[in-house]
């Protein structure tokens, strides 16, 4: 069945995406875009693209209301909402992809979506997002990491779309300094939120503000709603990571093993663990917490999920921990593993002619 689906953002200055934006997301009935103020050339590229336009400053700027206004902006036949920022990028075919899986009565869809590339071109964070929505049901909520709230009066029924893939080529000249005080906003208006709770711990941790990081994620696991142990866990080792910044490196390993504990099905807390040990030259124990890193083989779909505990980082430190306990074939063997994975890595390329030299 043919739907009719709009695609909508927000924008200030994006002349430099505009035109790769358009062109990926040329596939839908409609596209939409609120102007949040630019002074470049934005606008007139909009407006010459044929793109439904307006400009609204938000004042005081809080990411819910840009994108609740940007929403008003969608024709009133749509059936299918599609939010995305202009700096996302959807591989072609998504517009069939979505209509085969597409049914009245469906509120949401899950889709996969990459949030960073490596350096070398490759996928960083990969998790599965939803912000493709029936029309009318939702609105907005939270002034930064906002999410949508379902306003329906039936259940809300989601659908995951295999195939559909969008990528972020994130503009780093950006700031991102604002999500602070928007975060701190954020747990003000809402302090039962969890989620917001634990942003907030995160970001301080960004800042390398210590003290309040290990604060807000303590206040975050105290937190009756708190239940997801994917977030728990990256609660605790960010807490374990702000000890370990802080010279505390005992309360450090405390806070790792937690992570572990809480969900020993993840990667990442095995590898700060890992990390951490290296840095105090334990080698069996940064063989140990690797290996059991590696053996976990299903990578998560949610966000709770860094780029580096998936490409070499686990076999570059197994290779180190092997060698300096004198076990120079698995060494090799970790060794090669992490440069087929970075091949153009001149420390990794040094390391493997090292090894091999100790072997023979």
């Amino acid at each position: 069945m043919p739907y009719k689906i709009c695609v909508y953002a927000i924008a200030k200055n994006e002349e430099k995406f505009l035109r790769r934006w358009y062109a990926s997301m040329s596939e839908a009935d409609y596209i939409a875009v609120l102007d949040t103020g630019s002074t470049d050339t934005t606008v007139s590229i909009l407006n010459e693209l044929g793109i439904i336009t307006e400009t609204e400053i938000i004042s005081p700027w809080r990411f819910d209301h840009a994108r609740n206004a940007s929403m008003r902006l969608i024709p009133d036949d749509t059936d299918i909402c599609v939010c995305v920022d202009i700096d996302e990028v959807f591989q072609p075919g998504w517009r069939k992809l979505l209509e085969d899986s597409w049914q009245d009565g469906v509120t949401r869809a899950r889709y996969r979506y990459t949030w960073n590339f490596n350096d070398d071109g490759s996928e960083g964070v990969v998790f599965w997002s939803d912000k493709i929505h029936s029309y009318g049901d939702h609105i907005w909520t939270h002034p930064v990491h906002e999410i949508l709230q379902y306003t329906g009066t039936d259940s809300e029924r989601f659908i995951t779309v295999p195939g559909i893939q969008l990528d972020h080529h994130a503009d780093n000249s950006k700031s991102r300094s604002q999500y602070l005080s928007l975060l701190e906003l954020s747990v003000e208006e809402a302090p039962d939120d969890d989620r917001n709770m634990h942003y907030l711990g995160r970001e301080y941790m960004f800042y390398g503000m210590w003290d309040k990081c290990i604060e807000t994620l303590m206040r975050h696991l105290d937190m009756p709603s708190a239940v997801w142990a994917d977030e728990r866990s990256a609660s605790m080792r960010f807490i374990g990571k702000a000890y370990a910044a802080k010279g505390d490196v005992l309360s450090a390993k405390k806070w790792y093993l937690r992570a572990i504990a809480e969900a020993p099905y993840l990667r990442e807390p095995y590898m700060y663990l890992a990390s951490l040990l290296q840095s105090i030259g334990d080698w069996e124990g940064v063989i140990y917490f690797t290996r059991c890193a590696l053996d976990i083989t299903a990578r998560p779909e949610s966000y709770i999920c860094e780029a580096e505990s998936w490409g070499a980082l686990p076999y570059d430190l197994a290779s180190l921990g092997y060698y300096y306990t004198g076990q120079f074939e698995k060494s090799l063997d970790m060794a090669q593993k992490a440069l087929e994975l970075m091949p153009d890595d001149e420390r990794l390329q040094k390391n493997v002619e090292i090894i091999q030299a100790a072997i023979t």
